[in-house]
Order: structure tokens, then sequence, then C-alpha cells
């Protein structure tokens, strides 16, 4: 499902990097002192008393001036209040209040979704003398906040959760996924790569803006379809390029929005421009989904432009070389804007939905790892073998196999491939990822 939004935001160099880390629990946001570090805006995934929303990062605001980019990222601020449920505004306790704080006020002030004013780098418990002069913002009572040491972030954060429940977010994304909006598929990939055109096919419609200019689409749109009587949502998602890459404002929301789609998409399909072949950029989109657990397709577009038979067998051998961690995604060369083999995606995305939501009966599951036992291949550390006793699958969605061992702690990544790439051969999963978790039991 898509998750509550919060982005947090401000001037550079008051802590909004350090605050995001401090949340998550991770060092994932850059942190330095120079200003304006934070220009690739990051999008992570927080947790407070049992409520999950999406922490966004923004870079830092600035009125004024000659540079190019203030005007943009001031504007991105005020998208922030359109997007977001909730606002978090860090501003400096120890500088002060300076014109940019007042100017950003001014324009979240005009919003109607909560912000709330935290007051960092007050890394003295109870001394906020210098939090008080920030009443004049008008965003209601400030909240004290050390970012280094983590005070403050509990209230903080139970005043967060606060609004998520007060504005019906947490709700409307629990509702979310619950509704029955049949398979929701999100078409992805860089920009460019013909996700509109692909989108319009299988919806028989031009909703989506087609266009040969890189970008084109900055919303994720949600088209509801049925076909060979299936339910069905396509997504189609702003083009998601590399974010170091993303400055304007518009288009950084974009793929905010597309990495939400993504959250709640069951099956997405990556598209490819095969006329350019497989880049970098398709191999972190790709990653994206991957790490997010959705069913996966390929779909190599533009096919009827690649020169020649030789060309196509480079173009696929390269995606079968360099996508192995998405082995499992079916890759369907199609165009889509005339139409041909655009049926083969539906095959696809109905077969990796079919294993994404498989379960697979407990029998068959200690039947294949008896046959893994009798192989003998096993791994060990100093005198302790590994010995898998038994195995059941606990989750769906896609699928978790857990496995009962006497020494799960010695498992590594190189025995969880075999044993995937074992299951894959003797079970039907293709287009979906498997999850392995590992338990001890004498």
């Amino acid at each position: 499902m898509a998750l509550p939004l919060v982005a947090v935001v401000g001037r550079p160099n008051v802590g909004k990097s350090t605050f995001v880390n401090r949340i998550i629990g991770a060092d994932d946001a850059i942190v330095h002192e120079m200003r304006g570090v934070t220009r690739d805006r990051s999008y992570h995934e927080a947790d407070w008393n049992g409520v999950t929303f999406t922490l966004v990062d923004t870079g830092g605001i600035e009125v004024g001036g000659d540079d190019d980019f203030q005007a943009s990222i001031t504007n991105q601020a005020f998208t922030a209040t359109h997007e977001a449920d909730v606002i978090v505004l860090i501003v400096d306790g120890k500088t002060g209040i300076n014109a940019d704080d007042e100017e950003v006020a001014r324009l979240l002030r005009k919003s109607k979704k909560p912000v709330i004013l935290a007051v960092n780098k007050l890394d003295t418990p109870n001394r906020y003398d210098g939090m008080y002069e920030f009443y004049s913002l008008g965003l209601g009572d400030p909240f004290p906040l050390s970012s280094i040491h983590g005070y403050g972030t509990g209230d903080l954060l139970d005043e967060v959760v606060k609004h998520l429940h007060e504005t019906g977010a947490v709700e409307r994304a629990e509702q979310e996924g619950v509704e029955d909006s049949g398979i929701n598929v999100a078409i992805i990939g860089r920009p460019n790569a013909g996700k509109s055109s692909l989108t319009n096919k299988m919806t028989t419609g031009d909703r989506s803006i087609v266009s040969n200019v890189a970008g084109t689409t900055r919303d994720a749109i949600d088209t509801p379809v049925e076909h060979d009587g299936k339910r069905y949502t396509i997504v189609d998602t702003a083009g998601l390029r590399r974010k170091g890459q993303i400055d304007e404002d518009v288009e950084y929301y974009g793929f905010v929005r597309a990495m939400r789609a993504i959250d709640r998409a069951d099956v997405a399909v990556l598209v490819i421009d095969g006329s350019i072949g497989l880049t970098d950029q398709d191999q972190r989109v790709a990653r994206f989904a991957l790490d997010r657990g959705c069913a996966m397709v390929i779909a190599l577009n533009k096919w009827d432009i690649v020169d020649g038979p030789e060309a196509k067998l480079e173009i696929r051998e390269r995606v079968q070389d360099r996508m192995m961690y998405v082995g499992y995604a079916p890759v369907v060369a199609i165009s889509a804007l005339s139409g041909k083999n655009v049926h083969k995606i539906w095959e696809a995305i109905d077969r990796a939905y079919a294993n994404y939501s498989k379960t697979i009966p407990t029998n068959q599951l200690n039947a294949w790892l008896a046959e893994i036992r009798e192989t003998g291949h096993t791994i060990s550390k100093g005198k302790a073998m590994l010995r898998m006793k038994y195995i059941t699958q606990t989750g769906t969605c896609p699928p978790v196999f857990t496995f009962f061992a006497n020494r799960p702690d010695i498992v590594d990544d190189n025995y969880e491939r075999y044993l995937e790439n074992r299951m894959r051969k003797h079970f039907d999963l293709e287009g979906t990822p498997v999850r392995f978790k590992f338990k001890k039991k004498d």
C-alpha cells in the first residue's frame, strides 16, 4: 500500500539529514557541514508506535540570490505541501531565525497540511532559551530537538503520528491495502523508455501523455482496467532516473510518487528501451522493485527498431548477464507503439502474480528439502556443520520460506543462492522474488 508521506523541509545545514538518519536508524542520508550537500533527495520507510510512514529528506531551501536553482528549490517546498500528509519544518536553534525560515514558514502557513516546527541543535537537555523566538513564525508550539543526540525525537514523532491519524492518512493507507483493486501493476523504467505508450496500449486509451521528451510523465496515474475477465490497476509512473540527476521540484515529487506506486504494486513491469539497450539506470530501477519485494516482468520495448538478430541477441545476453539478481523475471520483447506482443505482457503478469501469491504445501517443501539433504551439499564453520531439518512457507506476496536448522547462524549468501536456485528448478516461481528465513531447531 502507499504509505503516509512525511516531508522534512528547511534551509541548508539545519540538520535535516541528521534528523532523518536518527529516525530511520541508519546513515542513508548524507550528512556534511557544507550547505547544499543534500541534492540527492532521499526516500525512507520509518515506523513509530506501530504506524509506518514514508520519510522524505529534501534539499535545503534558500530564498533570493542569483543561484538558478533557488527558485526551483523554493517551489519544491511549496510542492511538498501538496504531496505530504504531514510536514516537519526544521530550523537551527543555534543561529536563530533568518529570512529563509520566515519565507518558508509563510509558504507553509498557506497550506492546509499539518506543519510541525522542530528547533534543532538544542543539544543540552532542558536548556531551550533560544527556542522561544521561533513562535514568531506562526506555526504553533515549536518542538525542541537534538538530532545528533536524539533528544526530543520521541515527542516530535508522537506529534507526527497524531497528525497522520487526524488527517486520516493512516486509515486511508490501511483501507487502500484491503480494497479489491485487482492486480496492482506499476509500469516503471527510466525516462522515455515507452512506459506511457505501453500503458495506453494496456488500458486501450490515451490517459497518459506520450511524448519523445524525456520526463513527460510527472505523476503516477492509476487506471482500473479489466482484461480477460480479470481486474487490474495499471499505474504509469514518472521515469526513475538516477537521483543525483533529479533537480526539478516537480520531477522529484514525481519520483516520490513512483516509489509509492512501487510500494503498493503486486507486479512491476520494467520497461527497457531496446533501441538503446540495457543501461545502469535500468539496473537501478530493477533494484528499487526488488528491494520492495514485488513481482517483476521485463519488457524490451521498441524491439521493432532494433537492427538485426545479432543486435537483439546481444541485448538479451546483456540483460541476462547484468540482471542476474532479478533473473526470475520473464523477459518479453514488445513494441508498445504498434502493440506487437503486448498480449504477452498480460500473460507474463498473470504468471508472475500467480507465483507471487502462491502457497506451496508443507509436505511438498519437505520432500524437496529431503532431496537437498541427499545430495550432501551443505556448509560448515569450524567443527559446526549445517543440518537442515524442516521447511515451511510462512508468507506470500512475495513467498517467504522458513528453514529450521541446527546452526542457522552459519548460513551465508552463497548457500542462500544455492537453495533459491534449487527451489526455482523444482517449483514454478517465475516472476516473483522469494525470501528465506532461518531459525534454530536442535
